[in-house]
């Protein structure tokens, strides 16, 4: 695809995509691609091209002499970073920063844990480097880039568990993360004693204190929740 295709097929995915994730198309809507090919004024190539990857999102099937239907939400990759994305820009928002939050509560703290018995020096400088790049950034209102430090934070926490399955949801906790970031669901600045159980979580993965890393994430999530009930009621 020429790189005016891609164009295209990016705009008709950044369309499509959040009014199929907002429910403007409801489960068991049929789209048909030539119309969408008109009404986005694309090739039927390109058209096609961008079904495909709502398809490998599991937002809609694709059947010859039916069409293009949107699947139910409990058939969605609801993992993938792009759907988050769409999920997090719409009026579903608070539900899906508490359903996400939720999951990280529960897969971060045993992160971390293993992270304390298994990260390399290399790793515990990283998240170090990281905990402290938090706190010179958790003042004057430096969110874009107190962010880069978080993502960062959490990546290492996950890749250092050893577990390739905490590995694979980096992606998923930075679109969180970001999501939280761009969509004002945060304070001016990030709450003080967060910003210190960071440093502490890393201090706990380096001296190899598994149970304090856990109980330190685990205190993370429960602030994150609760910033919630605060932000996003």
């Amino acid at each position: 695809m020429t790189s005016s295709g891609r164009g295209l097929h990016a705009h008709v995915l950044d369309t499509l995509g959040p009014a199929i994730t907002a429910g403007e198309y409801p489960p068991g809507s049929v789209l048909r691609t030539e119309e969408l090919a008109g009404r986005f004024e694309v090739s039927r190539s390109v058209m096609r091209e961008a079904v495909r990857v709502l398809e490998s999102m599991r937002l809609v099937e694709s059947r010859r002499r039916v069409g293009v239907t949107v699947r139910p939400l409990a058939e969605w990759n609801v993992y993938d970073p792009q759907v988050i994305r769409w999920r997090l820009a719409g009026a579903d928002r608070p539900r899906q920063l508490r359903s996400l939050t939720v999951l990280r509560s529960a897969v971060e703290p045993v992160a971390a844990g293993l992270a304390a018995l298994h990260a390399t020096p290399e790793q515990c400088a990283e998240l170090t480097d990281c905990a402290l790049g938090m706190v010179a950034t958790s003042r004057g209102r430096q969110l874009e880039a107190y962010l880069v430090h978080d993502i960062a934070f959490h990546r290492v926490v996950l890749n250092a568990s050893g577990n390739e399955m905490f590995a694979r949801l980096g992606d998923v906790v930075a679109e969180v993360l970001t999501g939280r970031t761009h969509h004002q669901v945060m304070f001016e600045d990030p709450d003080p004693a967060a910003v210190t159980l960071h440093v502490q979580v890393a201090e706990a993965v380096r001296t190899s204190d598994a149970v304090r890393a856990e109980e330190l994430t685990r205190q993370i999530a429960v602030g994150a929740l609760k910033e919630l009930d605060v932000l996003v009621p």
